[in-house]
């Protein structure tokens, strides 16, 4: 359902401000006449209901970007459990709660498109949240994303409190977390490919077969994404956003090592876990509203190499 809202002129509160995310949406909310609240956890730990609605009686915001995540890739994922379920709760329930409380006019809550039964369909359409058995993984995270978006739709059907859901597919660009064991693919590979070229190795191991095929968005494009839907879209649905195309991990790593300029060999960890086979997204329902991503991937990926080489210090 389209929506109507006029974002210049409102109070704004990005959470998770200085997340990939986060950063990138106040990036894109520099070009709008709003006044922007960027918090980060040291400002207001969202776990912490006390913290959240002193926060909300403060600045009383009329707009919410939930962007504030415990996010991780599948080793973290598979070492942290409590931390991936817990934490994203207790966040989305103070979250989303207080902006009820608060008469916040719109949010919007971002989850990801690991919510998505492991064996879905191809491309995934919204309507297949909760068809089938999650990835094992990551469910941790995916059960607390759906119970995101599930509150906001209680919120919407009992309240009529206008929030949104939207679930981005795989992200990267600048502010990704490239710790070596908590990152997602894009930074893994790339600081691994780095690494390794900068150090003379011969070659560089890549987590899997090479097989399955994984959608990557870059995080600008996601950050226009929400501040078109925030204007645009007022409906219970979450909705895709994403690129509607797909490369596999083998095709990626090539990429990687070409815009990294890496030398040697790429040699697949064949006993390491897979994940998914396949998780694109459809995105006909956000194309159909106006919205279409604009940065290629190899584009993309060479102006994240740069940040990567401007920020990281060897």
């Amino acid at each position: 359902m389209a929506g109507n809202f006029i974002l210049e002129g409102k109070s704004v509160w990005v959470a998770g401000a200085n997340g990939m995310v986060g950063s990138a949406i106040i990036r894109s909310l520099s070009k709008y006449d709003v006044d922007l609240h960027a918090t980060t956890r040291k400002d207001v730990n969202l776990v912490y209901p006390a913290q959240v609605q002193a926060f909300y009686e403060k600045v009383k915001p009329d707009v919410v970007i939930l962007a504030a995540a415990k996010v991780g890739g599948i080793h973290a994922n598979a070492t942290y459990p409590v931390d991936f379920i817990s934490d994203n709760l207790q966040i989305q329930q103070n979250v989303i709660s207080g902006a009820q409380r608060n008469s916040v006019k719109k949010l919007l809550f971002l989850g990801s498109s690991c919510i998505y039964p492991r064996d879905c369909p191809q491309p995934i359409k919204e309507e297949y949240l909760l068809t089938g058995n999650l990835e094992p993984t990551n469910e941790w995270y995916a059960i607390a994303k759906i119970a995101g978006i599930k509150l906001c739709q209680a919120y919407r059907k009992q309240y009529g409190c206008d929030f949104i859901s939207a679930m981005p597919t795989n992200l990267y660009g600048p502010n990704d977390n490239f710790h070596p064991e908590n990152s997602h693919v894009p930074a893994a590979l790339l600081s691994r490919f780095h690494e390794a070229k900068i150090k003379g190795v011969d070659s560089v191991n890549v987590w899997g077969t090479g097989k399955p095929r994984r959608e990557f968005l870059h995080v600008d494009d996601l950050a226009e994404a929400c501040l078109f839907l925030l204007q645009n879209y007022s409906d219970g649905q979450h909705i895709n956003v994403g690129t509607g195309s797909d490369i596999s991990i083998a095709e990626f790593s090539k990429l990687i090592k070409k815009i990294v300029g890496f030398e040697g060999d790429i040699t697949f960890e064949t006993d390491r876990p897979d994940g998914t086979s396949r998780k694109l997204l459809d995105v006909t329902n956000i194309n159909a509203l106006g919205w279409k991503s604009k940065i290629e991937l190899e584009d993309g990926l060479k102006q994240y190499y740069r940040w990567y080489l401007e920020n990281n210090n060897e």
